[in-house]
């Protein structure tokens, strides 16, 4: 399913809606696209109005306008409802750096939220605000210019997404078609969108840290999804993160980063109502 195009802030946001029902958005990590939700989507959409967007720089979508921003990212989410007409309470399920922008969209837009889906969610105890920002943000930008300059994205763009995700998950290797991982990765626009976001990953974490401290969760269903694979620290900071946040915590068991390839039946349970959905791992 190939979606729309929706302009947000003179961008135009790939988005894809599928099914019926209450609103459940789905948000990829860092350089990952709307298609890498495929195996979780036939598990929710006869239950719920799944949503898939790509953000500016990522999948289909335009390329990023301004640096991302926790409050920023969540403001996104809500702009999207709103241009697709969904204007009722959503669940939103992130995954990796898509966790801080779903659990700022619950603390700020608390009664447009019907829960939240933690899917192994980045973690940052105490990060704080880098320093220079403006500089890190113009060497992050000329290092990307170099490497499109270099021909980098055409000639190894679709063999490191490929490589990425086999060293991110635990069920094979990467189960996207071939040519929307080439129609994607070989263009200058992902990288550079990849980049920005990871140079503004420490400020987008201490933002969410500050909204933690200001604004609380609404009164629904929170749940933190964490891969067994990551090893017994990184189970320890998703229970933490867990416990931080009053929510429900979820192992998959033996499942990667990539916990909605490796799992899928999982995440679709942490959206649903009980009991879980049964695991069909893609390979």
């Amino acid at each position: 399913m190939t979606g729309e195009f929706v302009k947000l802030g003179g961008v135009a946001h790939h988005v894809v809606v599928e099914g019926s029902g209450p609103v459940v958005v789905l948000s990829a990590g860092l350089g990952m696209s709307w298609f890498d939700w495929d195996p979780v989507v036939p598990l929710l959409s006869a239950h719920r109005t799944v949503v898939r967007f790509d953000r500016p720089g990522h999948g289909r979508s335009g390329p990023a306008a301004v640096p991302p921003s926790a409050a920023g990212e969540a403001g996104r989410i809500a702009a999207l409802l709103d241009a697709l007409g969904l204007t009722g309470p959503a669940t939103v399920a992130g995954h990796s750096i898509a966790g801080f922008h779903a659990e700022a969209f619950a603390r700020l837009y608390p009664a447009r939220t019907a829960g939240l889906v933690l899917v192994d969610s980045s973690v940052e105890e105490r990060a704080r605000p880098p320093a220079a920002p403006a500089l890190r943000l113009a060497l992050a930008r000329a290092v990307a210019a170099g490497l499109c300059r270099a021909g980098v994205p055409a000639a190894l763009g679709p063999a490191l997404r490929r490589a990425t995700v086999r060293a991110s998950r635990t069920g094979g290797g990467d189960p996207a078609p071939r040519e929307l991982v080439r129609g994607c990765y070989r263009t200058s626009r992902v990288l550079r969108g990849m980049v920005l976001e990871n140079a503004t990953y420490g400020s987008v974490a201490a933002e969410l840290l500050d909204l933690r401290r200001r604004l609380s969760l609404p009164s629904v269903p929170v749940t933190v999804v964490a891969g067994g694979a990551g090893g017994p620290v990184w189970t320890a900071r998703q229970r933490a993160l867990a416990s931080a946040l009053g929510a429900t915590f979820q192992l998959a068991d033996g499942a990667g980063h990539l916990v909605m390839l490796d799992a899928p039946g999982v995440v679709a349970g942490a959206v649903l109502p009980s009991p879980p959905l049964p695991d069909v791992p893609e390979s």
